[in-house]
């Protein structure tokens, strides 16, 4: 049996002390969740949280810092996911985008409020990463080395 990590991305958007955050449904429940998901092909972490912050929210977003790298196993699929977070900067919203498939909806929620809706997140992951953010954990985007050249299959 071949053992095959997934790679994702994350984002940590703060306003005010409000967290971006997304409702979307995860093996047939409403989750809780920031905007995620996997690395496609070719694509350099960075613009994967860029995407998958604007697909599944509508904001356009410019990652700032590395919170860090996180390693889940979720006993629902039995998958191990190597999420790397970024925090990252609101810089506009189109309202009119249509979200991914299986997202319900944008919103914004404090630190309290996420932790009243524990039952809700998707992973422990949700909360873990807020708290990091919030006690000030950041690393440079250079800690992340991609090539400045489009990605190909042999690269």
């Amino acid at each position: 049996m071949r053992w095959t990590p997934h790679a994702t991305v994350a984002t940590i958007v703060e306003d005010q002390g409000r967290f971006l955050l997304v409702e979307e449904f995860s093996n047939g429940k409403l989750v809780l969740n920031q905007p995620a998901g996997h690395l496609e092909a070719n694509e350099r972490f960075i613009d994967a949280a860029r995407r998958e912050t604007l697909e599944e929210t509508g904001w356009q977003v410019e990652p700032e810092h590395v919170l860090g790298v996180y390693v889940y196993y979720a006993p629902a699929n039995g998958v191990t996911y190597h999420r790397t977070c970024f925090t990252a900067r609101a810089i506009s919203q189109d309202k009119e985008r249509p979200l991914d498939d299986g997202i319900v909806r944008a919103l914004w929620l404090s630190r309290d409020e996420v932790a009243a809706r524990r039952s809700q997140l998707r992973s422990e992951l949700v909360l873990r990463c807020i708290d990091d953010y919030l006690a000030g954990i950041r690393y440079p985007l250079g800690l992340i080395h991609e090539p400045d050249y489009p990605l190909t299959e042999t690269d």
